[in-house]
């Protein structure tokens, strides 16, 4: 078991940045897959961004080139470096964590890009 608590969200105008945080506690960090959702109102959770134990990523294809996920196993953290925002990617941000079948989820922190 995991326990996660997402910070960093805010209000932010187009083409600006925001860094997504993801502290984990109550269980072995590293072994972990770790991702980032999100769930803009009216619309299914979606996967943004994962990265596995040992460091590979993958994006979706509507924040390549723009979002970087990266992990600190000594810090038992998560990050999304989140850079030129547009109003698409206002959501509400979730961080999980995998292992095996099972997966953890935070309560999620708001984005909203708007001018």
């Amino acid at each position: 078991q995991v326990q996660l608590v997402e910070s960093g969200g805010g209000l932010v105008q187009p083409g600006g940045s925001l860094r997504l945080s993801c502290a984990a506690s109550g269980s072995i960090f590293s072994v972990y897959t770790m991702g980032w959702y999100r769930q803009a109102p009216g619309a299914q959770r979606e996967l943004v961004a994962a990265i596995t134990s040992g460091g590979s990523t993958n994006y979706a294809d509507s924040v390549k080139g723009r979002f970087t996920m990266s992990r600190n196993n000594s810090k038992n953290t998560v990050y999304l470096q989140m850079t030129s925002l547009k109003p698409e990617d206002t959501a509400v941000y979730y961080c999980n964590a995998r292992l095996f079948s099972r997966s953890s989820w935070g309560q999620g922190t708001q984005v909203t890009v708007s001018s």
